[in-house]
């Protein structure tokens, strides 16, 4: 695709955030032929989310479960980025109007503490990089009829990525396997949902070392204070205006989020 279609394309994603207007798919003259031209479009919608005092503050990756890619219709994980005007600690309340839907992804999350260095990488390697493991909620919001749109338009509407929200970061995480680590999602008070680490690619650590490898294939790089999030860890809901939502990670801590 050249400039112009990747700006439209862009241009059209952001105006369907902005009025929360739904479409079936891309028109086909916007749509991305191939990953490379939807995280170049991808980027472009970045730049149109962010105000002049925000940034980019890391990446989420995508389909990095079975029920991700079955849901999405999707064989491998994407990535989007995290922005610091779409994050929030734990306990934030949010507008329930400001998403199209509210679909609550538990997810562990890290903070990256020294530049990841070419690979390939793999569980253990990435593991020296990694400065803290944090607790997150991940809020997927999209504006298809149905999410199982195919790879290349999530991939360009930002991962369809809505919100985060993180709990505090724990830095003595290696005595926890992150791979058996319980993962417990409610609802108001009442359990919804459980799963672990093993849910995403095996291990969230594999799930780092594939962002590493495929960041790096493509010209970028991990860096000393990126956070990132893996992925879904748990069957998914959608939460509505009035509910409360808590994920409980073993050994590490929760994190919280209220809707309004």
């Amino acid at each position: 695709m050249d400039h112009e279609l990747l700006r439209a394309a862009a241009d059209l994603l952001l105006e369907m955030r902005r009025t929360q207007r739904i479409e079936r798919d891309l028109p086909p003259g916007l749509r991305p032929h191939s990953l490379d031209d939807a995280y170049a479009v991808q980027d472009l919608v970045v730049d149109g989310l962010l105000p002049v005092d925000a940034g980019r503050i890391g990446y989420k990756v995508a389909c990095a479960s079975v029920i991700a890619q079955e849901a999405l219709q999707i064989d491998g994980p994407l990535f989007g980025q995290l922005l610091s005007n779409t994050s929030s600690p734990s306990g934030v309340s949010l507008p329930a109007d400001r998403f199209v839907h509210r679909v609550v992804e538990a997810e562990f999350g890290f903070r990256v503490g020294t530049d990841v260095t070419s690979g390939p990488h793999t569980a253990e390697s990435i593991r020296a990089h990694i400065d803290a493991v944090v607790p997150a909620i991940e809020i997927v919001d999209y504006r298809f009829e149905s999410w199982a749109v195919g790879a290349l338009p999530v991939a360009a509407d930002n991962a369809i990525h809505g919100w985060w929200v993180h709990g505090e970061p724990v830095t003595d995480w290696t005595r926890v396997d992150l791979r058996s680590a319980g993962v417990e999602v409610s609802r108001n008070g009442r359990t919804v949902t459980n799963g672990s680490g093993a849910a995403v690619l095996g291990h969230p650590l594999t799930v780092m070392a594939w962002l590493a490898d495929e960041l790096a294939g493509r010209g970028r790089q991990l860096r000393a204070g990126d956070l990132v999030t893996t992925g879904v860890t748990t069957d998914v809901f959608e939460a509505v205006a009035g509910d409360t939502v808590e994920a409980r990670f073993e050994g590490l801590g929760p994190v919280e989020l209220s809707l309004q």
